[in-house]
């Protein structure tokens, strides 16, 4: 803190001295949040101008946010993330004693979905997502689970894994190897078969179903037979079974180049404040912290260095404020 007002001291009048740490944590948690994330968002929309994007949506939950003393739980955030550019789009707090099921569309409904879409996980493939999406000329493409039985079995029984070798759909192999295994993903797209044509008219925007089998295996000597998983998804998008494929992959991107990076770089989960709504609007901030630093190209490396040699170099300090806008 104490680095960050020495640099402002460059830019302003500390007439009265430097503010103090309580006076600071006043300040901040006195912010309204909603306000907060309402200018989050107008000034991600007016930097990020991609037309065509994979938009990955999950929530989280910050571990110590939780206090026992007031009786408040750990607060859970929605974050909408562009998995193109690496950047968060918006977040929410989800409301007390509710979920994203309710929390993600509200968030939806506040960003431009026109030509993007969006992917998430089984908790939000609800009818009422589908249409909101739909309603902002977005496509969804929605994994299907347990949660939805009805879908989930007719799929199942439409689709046994014995009709992956079938002609008639469209496919795309996917190969890796890493962390000692080998992984094959055979993707699979359809369009809509007369089985399921009664779950088009609860879903009027649904055109395709997609599969996907991974079959994996170790790389060691280990001889034991490769282990093998299906998923099933539902879109409103004619996607081809590449884009698909592609799709579905970015969808991790919201773990791997989100969440974890707030766990690992920035120790989120072990951040105590509790003011207030310090809590979801230091969430935010953190946010706008990956969305700069990631974005800035000045120097090459990975989120914990550039956060380090910001703290050190206030040349490049400047030059990371210089360009918030995110592109």
């Amino acid at each position: 803190m104490r680095v960050l007002v020495i640099f402002l001291k460059l830019y302003g009048d500390f007439e009265n001295g430097t503010p103090v740490h309580d006076t600071i944590a006043r300040v901040v948690s006195n912010i309204s949040p909603n306000k907060f994330h309402e200018y989050f968002i107008n000034w991600m929309k007016e930097c990020h101008t991609v037309d065509e994007d994979v938009t990955a949506n999950d929530g989280k939950t910050l571990r110590r946010s939780y206090d026992k003393s007031r009786r408040r739980g750990a607060i859970h955030v929605v974050s909408v993330f562009s998995t193109m550019s690496g950047v968060v789009l918006g977040q929410l707090k989800t409301a007390e004693k509710s979920n994203e099921i309710t929390a993600m569309p509200e968030l939806l409904n506040m960003l431009d979905l026109k030509g993007k879409i969006i992917i998430t996980d089984a908790m939000v493939c609800q009818k009422n997502f589908d249409e909101k999406i739909c309603q902002q000329e977005g496509d969804y493409l929605l994994v299907v689970k347990g949660n939805q039985g009805k879908l989930y079995r007719a799929l199942k029984e439409t689709f046994p894994v014995k009709c992956i070798n079938d002609p008639e759909f469209e496919s795309f192999v996917t190969e890796e190897k890493s962390h000692g295994r080998q992984e094959t993903r055979l993707h699979i797209v359809s369009d809509i078969p007369d089985e399921l044509i009664y779950f088009t008219f609860a879903r009027k925007d649904l055109k395709k179903i997609g599969m996907v089998v991974n079959f994996r295996s170790e790389i060691t000597g280990n001889k034991k037979e490769p282990k093998m998983s299906v998923r099933y998804y539902i879109s409103s998008s004619n996607i081809s079974a590449e884009k698909f494929a592609s799709a579905i992959r970015k969808h991790w991107g919201v773990e791997n180049k989100l969440h974890w990076r707030l766990d690992v770089a920035m120790n989120e989960d072990n951040y105590r404040i509790r003011r207030g709504d310090a809590t979801e609007l230091f969430s935010g901030i953190r946010h706008i912290a990956v969305n700069i630093l990631s974005q800035n190209k000045d120097f090459k490396a990975g989120l914990s260095r550039k956060m380090r040699r910001a703290a050190m170099d206030r040349k490049y300090l400047a030059s990371v404020l210089a360009g918030c806008g995110v592109s």
